[in-house]
């Protein structure tokens, strides 16, 4: 059985090498071919002994998901479609702005939690990503939108500056994988990003925020999508196991470690459901004790949702209470609609499976 080099970070491919008899500055030669170069053939590491990628064909590969679908929306938003295998497929998705370029990277087939406003959630779940699975998103977008070609090789453009795990998933429901991918993201012989430039985007899996706050503690955004229990616990059902009092704790003990200064509250605002002026004061007030930014994300269509989005007056009158209170706030621009490329309406290929895998799926995680 062939081992997928893709799973491996740097302590990984090390132990990997020495396991195969080979010195280990090896692993950092092989992190750079896979990752920053785009290698997915042992033949063209020129740097390497020709015995090692002998061996290395026979024992080892550079397995990626394969790309099903690739669409370009009319503001230059791009989305894959990529088959992961049992008739299951993940989305991810790249968003170009003048300054930076942007990746949306999923972390779960489906996801078991189940928000009620998000196309994903309505999928089912099926099971978590490898971390072959997730960081190979990333190495497909930084292949695809490569500019600068030489034969099989590619010296990628950075075209990618900045990654939010806010595709299809959890992503701290799949910590282990989740980590070890974001190891690979920060690690400057892979593909060297700052953690400002990463984010991990989490519904409130308050055991997983107080891991991921020790072990790699990269931007944090929240999705928080009500003012109080009562309606969260309608929206996003995972407030019933972690009520927001733990949430906004757990917030408050991530900062410290946090790589900026305030946490990022996301907030995708439903017609005459969270969105009225009451709905900002009384968020005003939940929040006042915590460093912050909020993002408002309007609503995204998908079929049989049962919500719409609020109207723009409703949306600027709620960024204004929120700003008059001294939060920075800002209203997300959507992206990619016409491809369903937006926020909440990634949905992917799921064979669900959520009655069986839900519960340990949220057990693993704390």
């Amino acid at each position: 059985m062939t081992i997928n080099l893709l799973n491996y970070d740097s302590q990984g491919l090390t132990d990997f090498c020495m396991k195969i008899g080979e010195r280990p500055f090896r692993a950092k030669q092989l992190l750079r071919w896979i990752h920053q170069f785009g290698a997915a053939d042992f033949a063209v590491m020129s740097d390497l002994t020709k015995s090692l990628r002998e061996k290395l064909s026979t024992i080892a590969v550079i397995e990626l998901p394969r790309i099903i679908a690739d669409h370009v929306a009319e503001d230059g938003t791009r989305k894959w479609l990529l088959s992961v295998g049992a008739e299951n497929g993940i989305e991810t998705v790249f968003i170009p702005e003048a300054s930076r370029g942007t990746l949306c990277v999923s972390s779960q087939v489906g996801c078991a939690l189940a928000c009620t406003f998000c196309a994903t959630g309505k999928q089912g779940f099926n099971r978590n990503l490898t971390v072959a699975e997730i960081i190979g998103q990333l190495w497909i977008a930084n292949k695809t939108l490569a500019t600068v070609n030489d034969g099989d090789l590619v010296q990628v453009n950075k075209s990618v500056t900045n990654v939010v795990m806010m595709g299809m998933g959890e992503p701290l429901a799949n910590f282990e994988n989740v980590v070890t991918a974001l190891d690979l993201m920060l690690d400057d012989h892979a593909y060297g990003l700052s953690r400002r430039r990463v984010t991990v985007s989490t519904s409130g899996l308050v055991p997983a925020m107080d891991r991921l706050r020790e072990r790699c503690p990269v931007a944090l955004a929240v999705s928080l999508h009500a003012p109080n229990d009562v309606l969260r616990d309608q929206l996003v059902p995972i407030n019933k196991k972690y009520p927001l009092k733990e949430l906004l704790a757990a917030c408050q003990r991530y900062l410290p470690a946090a790589p900026r200064d305030f946490i990022t509250f996301e907030y995708v605002m439903l017609n005459g459901v969270n969105d009225k002026i009451t709905h900002a004061r009384e968020l005003v007030k939940l929040v006042q004790d915590i460093p912050c930014k909020f993002n408002l994300i309007p609503f995204n269509a998908f079929s049989n949702s049962g919500f719409t989005r609020s109207t723009s007056e409703a949306v600027r009158n709620f960024r204004d209470v929120l700003m008059q209170a001294g939060f920075v706030t800002t209203i997300r621009k959507t992206r990619g609609d016409d491809i369903a490329a937006a926020c909440g309406q990634l949905a992917g290929q799921v064979k669900d499976k959520s009655k069986r895998t839900a519960r340990s799926m949220i057990e693993a995680a704390q």
